[in-house]
């Protein structure tokens, strides 16, 4: 028997099945990007106008989506969250840093009381390593498990009692988007029953796999195809040594199967959740979950100083997490708007939206009501919620160079000490520059200041960049990173006319303002330490 399958006994779930299940959703999503056909489309457009709307906004998708419809729903509007499955959190933390999760008070989404409770875990410090490197340690960087279940709970109740909607086990199937609203049909998991509701507007909070973003890269004459992928798998097991540290990006050995694998700990409720990741691309002779889980137990008793015969698994997870360059992603029809991980706004080396989704929530939940209340709804208004943002392109590169082409050919050891080298110079530089880095904001100060303390640390690292990933993509790069100083200055000039918005023309306001957000959160402005 393989080590998976004696292990077997002390898994809670049916994991060869899972597995099986994943490796084959993963091999059909790699072949449909690399196939030529488009999928069915799922949104049209019509030139009749609907007598009424039943709803000022519909949100497909209610894990995330919930945040926005409640926060939107505590403002006035109508609001309709849709969901395929039950609203309710998995068994697994979110992990945040503690100023990002003031979203939710400046909201009303929570009471500071709620939002301790919300917290199931806290632990300091957290640790960043590379094989035969730097090793640092850092306080208070995404050292907070957030329980989903408690925190969906408790906003799922809080937009019941103001009067939203929720369509539970409803599956969104297609949308026509009139001039003056949307007609959305919805159909029932179990039985098919179909439902047709109308909106003002729709919000596409349905993930990475989102029809309706699929559709909208297609219109836009975009890449189905994502550039990078992150691939993880993971457990929460009891009987790991006790620590009380987590770790945030650490390495053990060099590149191995064309991927360099990394490493995430922290502290969970039910014992120790561990991950093992990597940054990959869509190449059909990548490694299924299968293989990535087999090594991630192979190599988790030398990363966690434990045998597995003494572990009691909890839980497991895997999953895959495409991204594209060319994001976020600007809506090609007029009333809908791509929210969350349909919209590609989350960083290219990040596993997921909820991170992205608070750190916009704010911003999204200002500019949808704003939308509203101005009937500000065509796709160019919309277009201006999900605008190009320097700050997340410039990390394209840092991706780049953490991943292996398949049939490239570089030094084992390559990403260890490049990484190595960028985080020893942060760190000289101190928390300023390595903190927002850690929690994916880059600022063009602590970028430039980085750069020129790599090129004195190690003059030759840079040819081995521009080896590694290409002159191409390098001088695509340098057009984000003078953007992203550009947008800098420009942050600091929409500070000072921001006091003058208000004596606008509401449609003047509105694209001002979109302008200014733009500015801030396009040059990192919006991190608060």
């Amino acid at each position: 028997m393989t080590q998976l399958e004696n292990l077997l006994p002390q898994m809670p779930v049916d994991l060869l099945g899972q597995l099986d299940r994943m490796d084959r959703f993963w091999l059909s999503y790699r072949e449909t990007v690399h196939s030529s056909k488009q999928n069915p489309s799922v949104i049209s457009e019509s030139d009749t106008l609907l007598v009424e709307n039943d709803f000022d906004v519909a949100i497909a998708g209610g894990t995330l989506g919930i945040f926005i419809g409640c926060a939107l729903q505590l403002r006035g509007w109508r609001v309709l969250v849709i969901e395929q499955g039950i609203l309710k959190g998995r068994e697994q933390e979110w992990n945040i840093s503690r100023p990002e999760l003031e979203a939710f008070l400046a909201l009303d989404l929570l009471t500071s009381h709620e939002l301790e409770q919300a917290i199931a875990t806290e632990y300091n410090p957290g640790r960043v390593g590379f094989h035969q490197g730097i090793e640092l340690w850092v306080r208070d960087v995404l050292n907070i498990g957030v329980d989903p279940v408690f925190l969906l709970a408790t906003l799922k109740a809080k937009f019941l009692a103001h009067g939203g909607i929720l369509l539970e086990n409803m599956g969104f199937q297609q949308a026509i988007a009139h001039p003056n609203g949307i007609e959305i049909e919805v159909a029932h998991k179990s039985n098919g029953e179909k439902l047709k509701i109308t909106a003002r507007l729709l919000l596409d909070a349905m993930g990475h796999f989102s029809a309706i973003a699929r559709q909208a890269r297609i219109e836009n004459r975009q890449r189905t195809k994502p550039e990078g992928v992150c691939m993880v798998v993971g457990s929460c097991a009891q009987g790991i040594p006790a620590k009380a540290y987590g770790d945030l990006i650490y390495t053990f050995a060099p590149i191995q199967n064309q991927c360099q694998y990394f490493w995430e700990a922290f502290p969970a409720k039910e014992g120790r959740t561990t991950y093992l990741f990597t940054y990959v691309d869509a190449d059909l002779a990548r490694p299924s979950f299968s293989q990535l889980f087999a090594d991630y137990l192979h190599w988790l008793p030398q990363y966690q100083d434990v045998e597995l015969e003494a572990l009691k698994f909890k839980r497991t997870l895997f999953g895959f997490f495409p991204s594209y360059q060319q994001t976020p992603l600007q809506t090609a029809w007029h009333r809908i708007l791509q929210v969350g991980d349909s919209s590609g706004s989350q960083s290219p080396l990040s596993f997921g939206g909820f991170g992205a989704m608070v750190r916009h929530l704010t911003r999204l939940t200002n500019g949808i009501d704003a939308a509203l209340s101005g009937n500000f709804l065509s796709r160019n208004d919309l277009r201006s919620l999900q605008p190009y943002q320097p700050s997340l392109s410039v990390t394209w590169l840092f991706q780049k160079t953490m991943s292996v082409g398949i049939n490239q050919k570089i030094e084992g050891n390559a990403i260890n000490y490049l990484l190595s080298t960028v985080f020893a110079s942060m760190q000289k530089l101190g928390d300023p520059v390595l903190k927002p880095f850690l929690q994916d904001v880059v600022q063009f100060p602590a970028l430039s200041q980085t750069m020129l303390s790599m090129a004195i640390a190690d003059p030759v690292l840079v040819t081995k960049i521009v080896t590694q990933v290409g002159i191409p993509p390098l001088l695509d790069w340098m057009q984000h990173y003078m953007n992203l100083g550009r947008y800098s200055l420009l942050d600091r000039l929409g500070k000072s006319l921001e006091p003058t918005f208000e004596n606008l023309l509401p449609e003047q306001r509105y694209y001002w303002q979109r302008w200014y957000d733009q500015w801030k959160y396009g040059s990192g402005g919006d991190y608060h330490s």
